[in-house]
């Protein structure tokens, strides 16, 4: 079987590789198809959709995040990779051949996953509620390796408003080190969507970060081509233009249907006693309706909000494959310039301590303004600046300089793209190996015919009961 590298340039489109020459010769030297992505176009969904040829519906990630009604908490980013409902094409491709070595460097759910080597951000929380920047890996020696090679992981340069080149440097540094002990191996390259959405996508400074990518990728392709592996390169979604957010859980709250608790002055959503929320997650919220007989209400005060195109009943949900028990039992679809807040409270200065930080593990839903500093605080550097240096002393520390106005965010996605050009794209080393266009559901079936796996022979195999090795 050849090597098979698989790199995830998050937010690649047609119209940024226009400034990519080192994936444009790629793509010229073999073949190139629009990505047909699937419903929420995000992270966690796509990637899982990627690697088990199976939509939200089935593998069960129906967004970055969702409301676990068993906890009685709305989690996001989570890492265990028992999330995901499926067989991962690695885990097919062991039917086969047992023995198959596979390196994950910074794709989602990593943790727990039936890889030879993993490499996932996982920062290090101390007891007295400090934060460091780190990574997990497995097996666990790795740790010392990398970080005594390439440095700590830089955390605050992979997310946040200090996200830059750096994060997607230091993975392309490790994946180069993996590569040559891997049959597979899979890199996340998340560069594309900092400026992106800081900017906007026809911004200078976009196409700015699709030059320093593609040179930064440059080593790993150029790895790949001295090893004799197999290339595809490709992205889950295109960042749009973003100029409306949308408040829904206000709009929610207004009517009486959501509710929060109070402690020291700062409110907090409550899930538990709430007849509605949403979960929101880029241009796509889950809505969650504890109660059949509101959900009427809840459908039309949803479809009424300005910036809301589409409500998706558990019916509409099935039409795009999303119609799974973590679902909202309402999705909404953001129209094409409109996207989701999480915020919920009336008054900012009644906002969670969290809200003005890089924290997204406690925020009910995705916070894009996490990339920028606030501009409406003349102070801010200098607090960022004061924060950073009680963190190099060893004291307690909390980053409180995320602006709660969403105004500066200028680029989005979660929607399906109304145009190719705005749309993900997946380019391989071997010419003819796709056509113009490709589902994302078939991504797993065209992995596993580049290393020489029958996706209707292994399907047969699956359906009588052989195990994965």
């Amino acid at each position: 079987m050849d090597k098979l590298l698989v790199v995830d340039v998050v937010g690649l489109t047609p119209s940024l590789l226009k400034h990519m020459p080192r994936l444009q010769k790629l793509a010229a030297g073999g073949s190139q198809a629009v990505l047909d992505t699937v419903l929420p176009a995000v992270t966690c969904s796509v990637q899982s959709t990627l690697l088990t040829g199976l939509t939200p519906a089935e593998h069960g990630i129906v967004g970055n995040g969702w409301y676990f009604r068993d906890l009685g908490e709305v989690l996001l980013w989570r890492q265990h990779n028992k999330l995901v409902q499926g067989e991962k094409v690695w885990e097919t491709v062991r039917r086969t051949k047992s023995d198959y070595k596979v390196a994950n460097v910074c794709w989602w759910y990593a943790m727990g996953a039936t890889t030879d080597w993993t490499v996932t951000p996982r920062p290090i929380y101390y007891a007295d509620g400090k934060k460091a920047p780190d990574c997990y890996t497995r097996p666990p020696e790795l740790h010392d390796e990398l970080v005594g090679e390439l440095g700590a992981f830089p955390l605050f340069q992979y997310w946040g408003p200090t996200a830059s080149i750096k994060s997607s440097e230091w993975i392309v540094a490790a994946a180069r080190k993996l590569l040559p002990k891997a049959d597979l191996t899979l890199a996340y390259l998340p560069h594309l969507d900092y400026d992106l959405q800081r900017f906007g996508p026809d911004a200078e400074e976009s196409r700015q970060a699709a030059r320093d990518v593609d040179a930064a990728l440059a080593p790993l392709l150029d790895d790949a081509e001295r090893l004799g592996a197999r290339v595809v390169v490709l992205s889950e979604y295109g960042i749009t233009k973003a100029d409306t957010p949308v408040d829904v859980n206000r709009m929610l709250r207004d009517q009486g249907l959501l509710e929060v608790y109070t402690q020291d002055g700062m409110e907090y959503l409550d899930p538990w006693v709430s007849r509605a929320f949403a979960v929101a997650d880029h241009q796509v919220a889950h809505v969650y309706v504890d109660d059949a007989a509101d959900l009427e209400r809840v459908r039309e005060l949803c479809a009424a909000l300005p910036g809301v195109e589409q409500v998706l009943d558990r019916a509409g949900q099935a039409e795009v494959g999303l119609d799974h028990e973590r679902a909202g039992e309402l999705v909404l679809v953001a129209e094409p310039t409109a996207w989701f807040t999480y915020y919920y409270w009336d008054d900012d200065d009644r906002a969670p301590d969290f809200a003005r930080g890089v924290d997204i593990h406690r925020k009910p839903g995705y916070d894009p303004a996490e990339l920028f500093l606030d501009p409406d605080d003349p102070l801010v550097k200098a607090k960022a600046a004061f924060t950073l240096a009680r963190k190099f002393a060893g004291l307690r520390y909390a980053m409180k300089v995320i602006p709660l106005d969403p105004a500066p965010v200028s680029g989005t996605h979660g929607r399906l793209p109304d145009r190719d050009d705005d749309a993900p794209v997946l380019i391989c080393d071997r010419a003819g190996a796709v056509g113009d266009r490709i589902a994302a559901t078939d991504v797993r079936n065209l992995l596993l015919r580049l290393v020489g796996v029958d996706a209707a022979t292994d399907e047969a195999a699956r359906d009588a009961g052989t195990p994965v090795s």
